[in-house]
Order: structure tokens, then sequence, then C-alpha cells
């Protein structure tokens, strides 16, 4: 597929080469198990510093506080009036209600049972986490889930400035592992056999090899289909900054630096023992076009809800294909 020119054009589509599904080349040859699998290794293997995705940070609130398990554990996070997020275990200290059916009061967290207010300092029994808020994302770390050396900040990806970028964060949840969702951004080639309603021509054009000096970056030319035969080609890289995040950046063609981050938070254990992972995709687009800047001050609470959709379509698609890789892993079946 032909990149775009690097002249400015009016408009960004471009008429995509005409193909049908079938007719497209198998891509099973290139995308091996053991390219697969070398770089999952090698992401698996880099430092989280025991930080965990918690939610968007538009979803951690001043008005009312916000719950999820993450690896198990049961977590609030709520803000304070000055914007500071906080996050503490989920359970009152006193009787063990549900914190996050409580309610925020003058930055206070207040339970609902019997009135015990919190603050970000702690009190005997309740100790809160240190929080991380970069923006996009909030982030919690737990030390003993994690079982790692501690980071004083996660590995937060670039991105583009976030005054002139659309920002939509989507999350669902599947029931797989990090790892496996990990993996199934690290195979971009089943990306316009899987997902032929998003991407057309997608080509790897490069992956590790050897003593690379750049191991882990693998690099596709793909579009990204609009309507019919209507699409935006881009070039992006995947990378992978920490154990349970890939990065998809563009570094060429339309939206140059935007990024979709993939981030898998491990929440537990079902009632049948079977583990259940958040999947967690920040998208943070820029473009230096008037249309995409008037669409950021005029239309962002139309086309957020719109990426915020695609990104739902692609992974419940994607999180079918994790739980069977969950699924043969753990019954002793997976080939790779």
């Amino acid at each position: 597929m032909t990149l775009p020119d690097p002249r400015p054009r009016r408009l960004p589509l471009r008429r995509m080469p005409a193909t049908t599904w079938k007719k497209q080349e198998p891509t099973w040859r290139e995308g091996s198990p053991s390219v697969i699998g070398s770089a999952l290794k090698r992401a698996l293997a880099r430092p989280s510093g025991n930080w965990f995705v918690l939610a968007a940070s538009s979803e951690v609130r001043t008005d009312r506080p916000f719950g999820r398990v993450v690896a198990g554990t049961e977590l609030v996070a709520w803000r304070t009036p000055d914007g500071t997020a906080h996050a503490g275990p989920g359970a009152c200290p006193h009787l063990g209600a549900p914190l996050c059916r409580g309610a925020v009061d003058s930055g206070r967290l207040v339970c609902r049972w019997h009135g015990l207010s919190l603050d970000g300092g702690g009190f005997p029994g309740w100790d809160p986490y240190p929080v991380h808020d970069d923006g996009v994302l909030v982030w919690v770390r737990l030390d003993r889930e994690g079982g790692e050396e501690p980071l004083d900040e996660p590995v937060v990806p670039e991105r583009p400035a976030l005054p002139g970028s659309l920002v939509a964060v989507e999350s669902l949840a599947g029931r797989c592992e990090p790892e496996d969702v990990v993996a199934n951004r690290l195979d971009p080639w089943h990306g316009s056999w899987f997902h032929p309603y998003s991407f057309v021509g997608l080509k790897v054009t490069e992956v590790p090899k050897g003593a690379d000096p750049d191991p882990d970056r693998m690099v596709v030319d793909v579009g990204f289909r609009v309507a019919g035969r209507w699409g935006v080609p881009v070039r992006a890289e995947f990378r992978c900054p920490d154990p349970r995040t890939v990065v998809m950046r563009i570094i060429e063609g339309e939206g140059l630096g935007s990024v979709v981050e993939t981030h898998a938070t491990p929440l537990g254990v079902d009632d049948k023992g079977v583990p259940r992972t958040a999947v967690i995709e920040a998208t943070v687009a820029s473009s230096e076009r008037i249309g995409f800047l008037l669409a950021r001050k005029l239309a962002g609470p139309v086309v957020r809800p719109v990426m915020r959709m695609a990104a739902r379509r692609l992974w419940k698609d994607d999180l079918d294909y994790a739980e069977r890789r969950y699924l043969l892993r753990s019954t002793g079946r997976w080939p790779g």
C-alpha cells in the first residue's frame, strides 16, 4: 500500500486498492508463533513498578466514588476539590461496607452505612494507595499484588500534547489473563483478516530480528477504513513500554504522533476460578488540519463516543480470541 504524499491535501481520505477478503495474501507464515511469542516474552519481562491502570481520568470524579477490583484487590477512587485523585481499599474499615457506593462530600469519602468520613491521609485499618493521574488515565500502585521493585511513577507512553488532542477511553472485560490481551496486540498480521470492517491492505513491514538495536518495534502500513473503499492510509509502530501495555503510534501519514494505548488490567477470578482482565484502551488523536481542530472544539462530545464505539467493536472481536488463547493455554492445547 502506498503511503500518503507528505504534501498536505484538502482531504485525508484515499481510495483504497480494490480487493476482497478471500483474495488477500495469507499472513500466517509472516505472523509466526515464534515471532509473536518472542515479542510477548520480552514485553512480559519489562518492569511495571507495580502500577496498574485503574480507570479513565474522567471516571474518577469529585462528586462520586469510582470502584473496581484490580488483581483481586477491591479499590475505591475519588477526587478532592483541587482535582487530586486518591485511591484506597474498597471496604470501609468500620464494618466493611462498599465505599464505591458511598458519597464524596467536600473532598472526603463518606460511607453511607454509618457515615465514616475518610480523606487521602488514611485511617486506622485503612491505608490509601499511591496514585498517578496522567490526564488520560488514573493508575494505582499495588506493591503486594505486583511483587516487583516499586517505581515512583508508571511508565506512561509518549503522547501528543493533550490540549490539542481528542481523547477517548473505552473499557471492557474478558475471561483471560493480561498476557492474552498483549499477545493479541502483538499479532498485527490478523488485522485485515479479522477486522475487515476497520482495516484494509495491512502489511507488516518491520519485525524484530536478531541483534536488532530496537528489538520490540513492529511497523505496519495499513488503511483505516472509513466507508466502502475509502480510507486513511498510515504507517504505525507497535511497542510495549511495560508488561501490560501495547502502544500503537502513527509515524507517517494522517494524525502523525497519534497513539492508541491498550492496557490490560487483571481484575481477579470469577466464581469458577477463571481469570478476568479489563482491556482499557486510550486513543489520543491529534492532527494539524483545520477540520480536526474544529471537530475537537465543536464536535468533541459527538466524536468521542464514535471513537469509543470503534474501539469496543474491535475489542469485542479480539477478546473472543484472547479468551480462546487462554482456554487453549490453560488446558495444554496451545500450539505456540
